[in-house]
């Protein structure tokens, strides 16, 4: 089956074709590390790490990079309101960001995370190519990309560039247009600063100050990749100025296009129907999320939603995340634990259709532009099944049980769910059969009874059973969920 994706350069699905057979290079725009991640980060890299890890399952060498940006005005800011040193705070952050990506499950995908300071020395050499090619002008120390000699400059937004004026202008007197952006800023009193020499007219210039946030990406990709690359991933809120800038420089620096070849955006980030913000007091960070919910849980959260789609974060979804996990769980640990037999027995080709039929839909959801929301459905859907065969038999073949088994294991892995091993843990024999009571009972509407089994089975045994739209699922009192 071919791999299609969605291509905001062209605004279509396309059958993905690397460069080179075998080997994608991937570029996603990392964090500004001057604060804790938050969960718009988190949907961003939990997003693109499904899709590198689809990329590798169907085959591919993925060289996955993810820069860090640790020169920004941001930075320099709250580095003068804690009154430290900027490069300081930006690897304390730094540091807390690879934190966040490690209990997440990210940075285990990522190849590399490059940091903007390590590459002023390119940064330098790509503002001389554009000064040389007409490019880019200076102004006091400044130097900026002039908009208007580059032709396709909105290919990318789509936007007119009369609208241009209105979204996030640089204000400098002596710009030669609005819209033109900083490729250097030149230095200010108490701000960390590089040296850079330039040839301007013919003449040795040397500057001081730092580099403008669009160049840093695209001298670090130039030198880890080439002057193109397959994939350039990011929030949607990035494709202008950001991105569009990205392609103007490269293009214009190099003499390359497509500077990308596939250009990935993820939906926008919300949280109670609103735009996550801190003036709106609705900002929440990777770590206080993860006070509340497992990694895994919220990995199955926006696994429910298609990348290219916005998400709402609410409480009450991703209470419901978390039931539907510990249902996988708890459905999966049913499967796991039941009894096999070396010979294959008469039911068992109803689960070896299952496997094949769900590995197959699976693959075909995650090849059509890595529909995430539609392969979870399936997933969910198959260990239903699972569990439902699991309690009408007593035993199943071997084989069977085995490649059931890696089927459910080998779609949850590309959501990284199902990582944990408590549903190799078998519960005693015991309180499996107070379960089997208890939901008897709760069929037959006596729920005084079934309340009380409940109660029993959390004061003997440490078992919290709960009711959820998705069937009775158990997990044990010392945490939140299976972990």
């Amino acid at each position: 089956m071919a791999l299609i994706v969605y291509n905001t350069l062209t605004r279509k699905k396309e059958e993905f074709k690397p460069m080179s057979d075998n080997t994608v290079n991937m570029f996603v725009c990392g964090s500004t590390v001057y604060d804790d991640a938050h969960l718009g980060h988190a949907k961003a890299y939990i997003d693109f790490d499904f899709i590198v890890r689809w990329l590798r399952h169907i085959g591919y060498k993925v060289r996955y990079v993810q820069n860090i940006t640790d020169i920004d005005d941001k930075i320099i800011k709250r580095a003068n309101e804690q009154g430290m040193d900027a490069t300081a705070l930006a690897r304390e952050y730094e540091k807390r960001l690879l934190e966040d990506m490690t209990k997440l499950g990210v940075k285990q995908d990522v190849d590399e995370y490059p940091r903007s300071m390590d590459y002023i020395k390119e940064m330098q050499e790509q503002i001389q190519m554009l000064m040389d090619k007409g490019y880019a002008y200076t102004i006091d120390g400044d130097v900026y990309y002039d908009v208007s000699k580059f032709e396709d400059y909105t290919k990318l937004s789509r936007m007119k560039l009369s609208e241009l004026e209105r979204h996030r202008i640089e204000p400098k007197e002596g710009k030669r247009n609005a819209y033109d952006f900083a490729l250097w800023k030149a230095a200010k009193p108490g701000e960390p600063q590089w040296g850079i020499t330039l040839k301007v007219d013919g003449k040795e210039v040397k500057l001081s100050g730092r580099p403008g946030w669009h160049i840093e990406d695209t001298a670090m990709t130039w030198k880890i990749f080439g002057p193109t690359y397959d994939i350039h991933g990011g929030a949607s809120e990035l494709i202008f100025p950001h991105h569009t800038n990205e392609i103007a420089q490269a293009e214009a620096a190099f003499g390359k296009a497509p500077f990308v070849r596939y250009w990935l955006h993820c939906g926008v980030f919300n949280v109670n129907d609103a735009k996550m913000s801190k003036s709106l007091k609705n900002f929440v960070t990777i770590r206080e999320a993860l006070e509340k919910y497992p990694p895994e849980a919220l990995r199955l959260f926006y696994a429910a939603t298609h990348y290219r789609k916005d998400v709402n974060y609410k409480e009450s979804t991703m209470s419901e995340a978390l039931k539907k996990l510990r249902y996988l769980y708890s459905s999966f640990s049913i499967f796991y634990n039941m009894g096999e037999t070396r010979n294959p027995t008469s039911d068992d080709k109803a689960i070896e259709e299952s496997s094949r039929t769900s590995i197959t839909e699976f693959t075909e959801a995650m090849n059509n532009d890595f529909n995430t929301s539609l392969a979870l459905t399936g997933l969910v859907d198959f260990i239903s099944k699972l569990r439902s065969f699991a309690e009408a038999h007593t035993q199943i073949g071997e084989k069977a049980k085995k490649d059931a088994i890696d089927a459910a294991l080998q779609m949850a892995g590309i959501f990284g769910i199902l990582q944990e091993n408590t549903y190799k843990e078998r519960l005693p024999a015991e309180a499996e059969a107070l379960m089997r009571k208890r939901e008897a009972l709760r069929k037959a509407k006596n729920f005084d009874q079934a309340d009380a089994l409940r109660a029993q089975l959390k004061k003997e045994y440490e078992i919290v059973l709960e009711d959820t739209s998705y069937g009775p699922v158990w997990y044990k009192v010392d945490n939140y969920g299976p972990k």
